[in-house]
This record gives structure tokens, C-alpha cells and sequence, in this order.
């Protein structure tokens, strides 16, 4: 072959393709009110969470209450504090919730999945972090119908062979 193919150039020359415009990528802009706050909203299995943050001291409060007068158990504790320690920001954001639906398992996976949607809308340069830790994706499972004939949704009756 006399015409070597080694770019993509080359290759739109032989097949008489124009080639295609080069797209500028714009940098996101950060989504903040009037007063300054970034708002999301989080979900997990029943739970629905409306989610504001705005640059403070780091104070959580999700329904009315402190971080830990809700979230009694230290797990969700950390749990809400997981987006902040993977971004680096800890103590610099104050947060306000409020979450309806589901326990209190749900509820602070949903505080922590509108938390990190946030952030990522606060200060845009934070979405990598958050993509890479999988805290923008929704998690999905949520619990399994009960069927006809069972007992639960897979349990079934004692089986009688006579």
C-alpha cells in the first residue's frame, strides 16, 4: 500500500469524511441561591432528603435537630461525614435536612447522597472525588415485593410431604 493510514486525519482523507469540529468542553459553573446556598435532593430506598449547604462551621442539622440527636448511632454519623472526608472539606460547610420516608439506615444515605450532590453543585471541581467514590449514583436496591403463596418475599411455608 503506497498511502499509509496512521492518524485519524488520514483515515477522513481516504473515506472522504470531513473532519469533525473540535468541541470545546465549558467548564461547569457552580448552582447557588441567592443566599449563597447549594441545594440537592438524595435518596435512598424510602427516603427522600432536601439537602442545603453553604460554606460555616460545619453544623449538621437534619430535621430541626442536631446531627447527633437524629443520628444517634455513630455509624450514620459517619456515614454523613463520608462526602466531606473524601473532598477534603470537613468543617467547612454547615448543612441543613430535611428527610421524610424510610428508616433511620435510608434516611442518612439519603442525607449523604444529597449532601454530595451539593457539594459537586457548590464547587465543581469536587466531581471527580465524588464520582470516583460512587456518591452521585443513586442506590437503587430497594426492598423486594412480597409474592403470592409465600410467606415473605422468598421464604416460603413449611413444605408437608403428608
Amino acid at each position: 500500500m503506497a498511502d499509509e493510514i496512521n492518524t485519524l486525519e488520514d483515515l477522513a482523507e481516504v473515506a472522504g469524511i470531513e473532519a469533525a469540529p473540535e468541541v470545546e468542553l465549558t467548564p461547569r459553573e457552580p448552582v447557588r441561591d441567592d443566599l449563597g446556598r447549594a441545594y440537592a435532593t438524595g435518596k435512598r430506598k424510602d427516603a427522600i432528603a432536601r439537602v442545603w449547604i453553604k460554606p460555616g462551621s460545619g453544623k449538621v442539622t437534619v430535621n430541626g435537630k442536631e446531627q447527633n440527636t437524629y443520628f444517634a448511632r455513630p455509624v450514620l454519623q459517619m456515614i454523613l461525614a463520608q462526602p466531606f472526608g473524601i473532598t477534603n472539606t470537613e468543617g467547612q460547610f454547615d448543612v441543613f435536612a430535611t428527610v421524610k420516608g424510610g428508616g433511620l439506615s435510608g434516611q442518612a444515605g439519603a442525607v449523604k447522597h444529597g449532601i454530595s450532590k451539593a457539594l459537586q453543585l457548590y464547587d465543581p471541581s469536587l466531581r471527580p472525588a465524588l464520582k470516583a467514590a460512587g456518591f452521585l449514583t443513586r442506590d437503587s436496591r430497594v426492598v423486594e415485593r412480597k409474592k403470592y403463596g409465600k410467606a415473605k418475599a422468598r421464604k416460603s411455608f413449611q413444605f408437608s410431604k403428608r
